[in-house]
């Protein structure tokens, strides 16, 4: 089976040369890594995780060509498919493949979160969105108090934003 790292360098030949992309996808793994291991997940679901954090903008470069944008939703209509795909020479199981295609597909919709893999894959991504976007302090402490349910994750947010 593939390691993260080699699913990690084939996830950046993918995103051929977007350097925002490329960055977002690993600023992402790297939050999502820590919140997994700081909460303490089995080694299966960290792994889950970790993939799903990598992959879980794949459709971004097929919604800029279909759409003009990547808007979150035509990111989850887009975006199972394409993380099958790319994950069938990986030697992942299917069951495990299943679920990063599931993580993909609904990573923007913190309101159906099913799973300690999703909830972290939901908070890494926000925290990452915040700081790219430049998220006000009130957006991040309603976030933090109506999604967010790690200890890691609200910590980390404190931190990182001085909330």
């Amino acid at each position: 089976m593939m390691t993260i790292a080699q699913i990690m360098e084939k996830m950046i030949a993918f995103s051929e040369g977007n350097i925002h992309d490329i960055t977002h996808l690993s600023c992402v793994w790297t939050y999502a890594k820590t919140i997994g291991e700081l909460e303490g997940l089995d080694a299966d679901t960290q792994f889950i995780l970790e993939v799903a954090a990598i992959t879980h903008d794949i459709a971004c470069p097929i919604c800029r060509k279909k759409y003009g944008n990547t808007n979150g939703k035509y990111q989850e209509q887009e975006g199972a498919p394409l993380v099958r795909e790319f994950l069938a020479d990986t030697g992942m199981t299917a069951e495990q493949i299943d679920r990063v295609a599931y993580l993909v597909e609904h990573h923007h919709s913190p309101a159906q979160i099913n799973g300690i893999d999703y909830q972290i894959l939901i908070e890494a991504d926000y925290i990452v969105n915040a700081s790219e976007s430049g998220y006000d302090q009130q957006a991040i402490r309603t976030f933090m108090e109506h999604t967010m349910k790690t200890a890691a994750g609200i910590r980390l947010t404190k931190t990182v934003f001085g909330v």
